[in-house]
């Protein structure tokens, strides 16, 4: 997209207003709305936003931020079309008053891990995310209905009525939008659902899971439905993730994790790939699982992993290798569920592996597990040095305070904003009385 494209589309759609987005730390998305008739000043950089009122960004004396729109994201937004004319929107990078980029906009600091990346002589990362999603029925009220929208399980058909028909709307509706909807089915909790995208580069991948967030929840709300991306929303079902795929390429090299020559056919930087994620995988879990609820998903018996090692084919494992070869090589982290903020959980994954590509020797790799470990002994899953996950946010915040990989990627300022946050996360719901609680010792 350029300049003049972009003027001639808001005039021939009759666009109306401009929504300028951009995402806190926290992964929400936030946005300043401006009439069309102002869109030189949005192309200009001049649209200015109080940056002291976002979760992560700057203290009251540095408040006056700037949004700088990435023209290649410019998108009429189909959904919020009306007889007042059609919204569009530029998803926007932060910046100072003095020009530079904010260091603590999650959007930089992937895209400075990006160049990391291609200073290493790697061209592209791509990835594919796989987000999974509640629908809820919406009492008149406004509640949220605590009953099951269905009792259907995995790819089964037809499971409530309207329901399978929504879920269609929401991949339609993608489609509209430029994505490239690769399937839509039920998933295995009652009234859970999946829709998968294509995949493409890391930072346009993060900018469209953002994207269909709001999509799914925009549809979901047209019919009645409330759509949760929450990571355990019911307790003894299925919870929530978002299973994501990463590969490496280069033009001349093509897929970079493939190697016919070798064992499995992935090629040693794959294997060193896979090693730096799992050497980092306890203090990688507060940005892949960031919240409370993110633990109560991580437990053995609802197939999301527990164990840091990695299988080709095993469920059980946190980076499991799908079967196919050749250009379609990739590792899939079982672990990121859809409460990341996908900016930050993409640059703290991209470090990881760079790390092992940059410092494992080949005889340092993990070796793969065979084995289901749900079946195997805490004295067998010891005996085979694997570690595990953290447990709880409480535990994973102890890990990430550690990290002077993440700390390096985020930087000091976003660094200690997020420990900050997620410990006042953590002492809140530690100190908060829940319904288990009373009904268990109430009475005692």
């Amino acid at each position: 997209m350029d300049r003049n494209t972009i003027k001639e589309l808001i005039k021939s759609k009759n666009v109306s207003y401009l929504r300028l987005q951009f995402t806190d730390m926290l992964g929400e998305i936030k946005a300043v709305e401006i009439p069309a008739e102002k869109i030189d000043d949005a192309l200009d950089n001049k649209i200015m936003f109080d940056g002291s009122s976002i979760e992560g960004f700057v203290r009251i004396k540095e408040a006056d931020m700037y949004l700088h729109p990435d023209l290649d994201t410019f998108l009429i937004l189909p959904f919020e079309d009306s007889e007042l004319g059609a919204v569009a929107r530029f998803i926007c990078d932060v910046y100072m008053p003095d020009g530079k980029p904010f260091t603590g906009d999650p959007r930089y600091i992937l895209k400075k891990q990006i160049a990391k990346m291609q200073e290493m002589g790697i061209e592209t990362m791509y990835v594919g995310f796989e987000p999974e999603f509640y629908l809820f029925k919406q009492n008149p009220d406004g509640s949220i209905a605590t009953e099951l929208s269905d009792r259907a399980s995995y790819f089964d058909l037809s499971p409530f009525a309207g329901c399978e028909n929504i879920r269609r709307e929401m991949a339609l509706m993608l489609e509209k939008m430029n994505f490239k909807v690769q399937a839509s089915h039920h998933e295995v909790g009652p009234g859970q659902n999946e829709i998968t995208f294509k995949y493409s580069d890391v930072l346009d991948a993060c900018d469209k899971v953002q994207t269909f967030k709001q999509v799914v929840k925009v549809i979901a709300r047209k019919h009645g439905y409330i759509a949760s991306f929450m990571p355990k929303p019911l307790n003894k079902q299925a919870g929530n993730g978002m299973h994501t795929n990463c590969s490496l390429f280069c033009k001349n090299k093509g897929d970079l994790f493939y190697d016919p020559k070798q064992p499995m056919q992935l090629s040693k930087m794959c294997k060193k790939w896979i090693t730096g994620i799992l050497n980092h995988a306890r203090e990688l879990s507060l940005l892949t699982n960031p919240i409370v609820n993110s633990y109560k998903r991580l437990v053995s018996g609802y197939e999301a992993p527990i164990y840091a090692c990695w299988s080709d084919a095993n469920r059980s494992s946190l980076v499991r290798i799908p079967a196919i070869r050749g250009m379609g090589t990739r590792t899939e982290l079982r672990n990121v569920d859809p409460c990341a903020n996908p900016y930050l959980a993409l640059a703290g994954i991209l470090a990881c592996g760079l790390d092992g590509i940059e410092n494992i020797n080949d005889n340092e790799t993990i070796p793969p597990e065979t084995d289901n470990l749900f079946s195997l002994s805490d004295a067998e899953i010891e005996n085979r040095n694997i570690v595990s996950l953290p447990e709880t946010l409480h535990a994973a915040i102890q890990e990430f305070k550690k990290s002077d990989i993440l700390r390096e990627v985020l930087g000091d300022h976003l660094f200690y904003k997020y420990i900050t946050a997620k410990e006042k996360e953590w002492k809140e719901y530690h100190t908060t009385v829940s319904e288990f609680e009373l009904k268990k010792y109430l009475e005692r």
